[in-house]
């Protein structure tokens, strides 16, 4: 037998000195239940049993440089997360620990950093 085997994206995994603490943030931002916890493995369980968020130590971590010039760290992956309203969701993320980039590339779209370093996007349906 032959052929492309079955295959499930379970996750995203993004790495930080401290998983537990990214994990919280995004409890926080997500609202998403814990279903792992180890020192160095947490895992975030998505409500409509979609891929979840993973969270690794890494202890050499670099936060990304967003947006990104030559030989800067680059950025591996950012999240994009739909919501109603774009300053709710900022406020909600900052008053969890998140910081708002200050350079903003369009419209319906707002760029922040969680408190690791790593770039995720809020975005209003349609953008």
């Amino acid at each position: 037998m032959s052929g492309r085997p079955r295959t499930r994206l379970s996750g995203v995994v993004l790495g930080a000195p401290d998983p537990r603490a990214l994990a919280d943030f995004y409890r926080h931002v997500l609202g998403w239940r814990l279903r792992w916890d180890e020192p160095d493995w947490v895992m975030l369980e998505a409500p409509d049993g979609g891929p979840g968020l993973h969270f690794q130590t890494e202890a050499e971590h670099v936060r990304p440089v967003w947006p990104a010039g030559p030989g800067d760290q680059q950025m591996m992956v950012h999240l994009d997360i739909e919501v109603d309203d774009l300053d709710v969701a900022s406020d909600h993320a900052v008053a969890g620990g998140a910081t708002v980039a200050e350079y903003q590339p369009q419209e319906g779209v707002r760029v922040l950093f969680d408190p690791a370093g790593h770039p995720f996007c809020f975005f209003l349906p349609g953008h």
